[in-house]
């Protein structure tokens, strides 16, 4: 899809969609705990689909209305055979492999190429230490065998998603488990948000420094709850205040957990100033960072090495993007240098490279001069209303066939 974004100023009131990483754990814990549950604020998207269909795969049930979702473990029964359809949900397949291993037999999680390359070689060493076969293909990866527990030596720099993972299915073995990150852990708020939920789902986990015990034989308990807001994607919305624009997002909580809430504060530090920005522990807020530092004084951000497994490789993407709106951007191994420059009208199409992200960002930066943007589609991933939501706020636009 390609969408023309024209000048324009966003104003009004607009609600923050719910949480994707909350949902994420959520649905998962629904799926685990004997019973019924209901989930309220699911927003229909792929990453949000894949997780749906795993729950399926993994033997539990669900029905969807409107926003709601309710999940029937009464009568989970796990097949010796399953197969796990992620897409392209890093969250999907990184959070449901362990999990899938905790119940043993011979389980195979397709994905696209992209998110297969991404990396599970901390699975992959676990899997070897314990016998767990594993066979790779182009579109596949298949684990036979079961999970046991036992001590876990995690590198905390990776992806938070893998120790997650291990968060999730731990307590379902047979026996007490340790997880000990062995390097300095980043985005720990991701880490924060999945205790959370397994904590409100009955699940005790006591964490010292940098280990985590994990008892065994522990159960899921079902529950009713509500998704709170995304504050990932309200960092899109809340950025048009940056660009002189008088938006209101509602929907979040303060209190949250989610590490992505420094965003106002990042924001502000970028409007005022040149900064020096650490996304270390909040790497999803980059390409909206880079957008908003291009049209102000520029900024330095440093802890961006991860962002090169993310949907795309976020800083040589928008580099890239950023170049044809006339700025420059250094890329260096942990480091981005987004230069001062004057925001001009890019004399051709920007490009999504395939990530919600990149779209949502250059979005926001074209509402300055107006620009093209081609692999808008890439939206339906996290934010599918994201257009249709900024329309609300005054920010024009129209598809091009």
């Amino acid at each position: 899809m390609k969408v023309i974004i024209k000048p324009s100023i966003a104003n009004g009131e607009i609600t923050a969609p719910p949480s994707k990483s909350y949902a994420h754990r959520l649905l998962i814990c629904s799926a685990l705990a004997k019973g019924v549950s209901t989930i309220n604020g699911v927003i229909n998207s792929k990453d949000m689909e894949a997780t749906l269909n795993c729950i399926k795969s993994l033997g539990a049930s669900y029905s969807k209305e409107n926003d709601t979702v309710i999940v029937n473990s009464e009568n989970f029964i796990k097949n010796e055979i399953s197969e796990f359809y992620c897409n392209e949900s890093g969250s999907t397949l990184r959070f449901f492999i362990p999990i899938a291993l905790a119940f043993g037999g011979i389980n195979k999680f397709y994905g696209t190429e992209k998110l297969l390359s991404r990396g599970l070689d901390v699975y992959y060493d676990i899997c070897k230490s314990q016998g767990i076969k594993v066979t790779n293909e182009l579109d596949s990866v298949t684990f036979e065998g079961k999970l046991n527990h036992g001590t876990f030596n995690v590198r905390g720099d990776i992806s938070s998603q893998f120790i997650s993972g291990l968060l999730f299915a731990l307590p379902l073995l047979n026996g007490d488990s340790v997880i000990n990150i062995t390097t300095a852990l980043e985005s720990a708020g991701y880490i924060d948000i999945t205790l959370d939920t397994l904590k409100n789902f009955g699940i005790e986990i006591s964490r010292k420094e940098n280990s985590f015990f994990v008892k065994g034989n522990q159960e899921y308990k079902s529950q009713n709850v509500t998704v709170e807001g995304d504050m990932s994607n309200a960092a899109f919305l809340d950025a048009f205040n940056i660009l002189g624009g008088n938006v209101s997002v509602i929907g979040c909580n303060s209190n949250s957990y989610q590490a992505d809430k420094v965003y106002l504060q990042h924001m502000q530090s970028i409007k005022n100033s040149t900064p020096e920005i650490d996304l270390s522990n909040c790497p999803d807020l980059a390409p909206v960072l880079f957008a908003l530092a291009s049209s102000q004084n520029g900024a330095t951000f440093i802890g961006t090495k991860r962002l090169k497994i993310k949907e795309s490789d976020r800083a040589e993407a928008m580099a890239l993007e950023l170049k044809k709106f006339g700025i420059d951007v250094n890329v260096c191994e942990n480091s981005v240098v987004v230069n001062k420059g004057e925001i001009k009208k890019p004399t051709e199409a920007l490009y999504g490279h395939n990530d919600h992200r990149i779209v949502m960002s250059l979005a926001i930066l074209s509402s300055i001069c107006g620009a093209e943007i081609e692999g808008c589609e890439a939206v339906s991933k996290s934010y599918p209303s994201f257009f249709e939501d900024i329309k609300s706020l005054g920010i024009k636009w129209e598809i091009v066939e």
